[in-house]
Parts: structure tokens; C-alpha cells; sequence
């Protein structure tokens, strides 16, 4: 399944991690991609962001998230911020926090994530 509005490219994020979909979850985003990481260096390219994602898949995430500003950027690129819980096993409570994407409209149409910072709020 394709993101055919920026938006949706936080709802498909939403459904595949809470479905422990690996490969929906990389199909969301560019082959350039960067994702930030809570240390280190951000994840660059579709190989470290698969791993990344591998890893937050791996603590069995229950994900919930909503777009609280779109902000277009001519016709083909979009930033949004959303608000986010997300439970992972064992933890007694979710953690809560606002991350921020920049998107991207392919030549198909459909949009990708080319930046990812879920830390936005850390």
C-alpha cells in the first residue's frame, strides 16, 4: 500500500508498525532516507533504516499518532509534525512525544519519507 497524501504516510507508519510489517515500514520511505536515532549518528540510506525499524519492531510497539501541522512545501514536498504514544513490551508506561518528517511526492504520484526525526520532542 502507497501514501497517495502526505498524511497518509503517518497513518501507513501507524499500521504497519502495529502490524510488525518490516517491509511496509521501509516501502514507506526514500532510498535516500535519513532517520534520526536517539544516539549516534541518523540512519542514512534504505539498509540502516530497515535495521533501525527492525529494532523498534522488535519491542513489539503499540503505536498510536496524529498529525497536528502539515506544512506543504510547493506541490511535491511536505513537513508534519505528529503527536505519538507508543507502548513497547515491558514497559509499564507508553512513551509520548512529536516527531517530524520531511515527504516527498514520487513521479507516481504516491509520497515517501526522505527525513524522519521521531526525537523531536527529547
Amino acid at each position: 500500500m502507497r501514501a497517495t497524501t502526505p498524511e497518509q504516510c503517518d497513518e501507513l507508519f501507524t499500521r504497519f508498525a502495529n502490524a510488525r510489517d518490516l517491509e511496509g515500514l521501509v516501502g514507506l520511505y526514500e532510498p535516500e532516507a535519513c532517520l534520526a536515532q536517539l544516539q549516534g549518528p541518523p540512519a542514512r540510506g534504505l539498509a540502516a533504516v530497515r535495521e533501525s525499524l527492525a529494532g523498534f519492531l522488535a519491542s513489539k510497539p503499540e503505536l498510536e499518532m496524529k498529525v497536528v501541522r502539515a506544512l506543504p512545501a510547493g506541490d511535491d514536498l511536505a513537513v508534519l509534525y505528529s503527536d505519538y504514544r507508543v507502548r513497547v513490551e515491558g514497559q509499564k508506561d507508553p512513551l509520548a512525544g512529536r516527531s517530524m518528517i520531511v515527504v516527498r511526492r514520487r513521479p507516481d504520484g504516491s509520497w515517501r519519507i526522505l527525513v524522519d526525526d521521531p526525537y523531536v520532542s527529547a
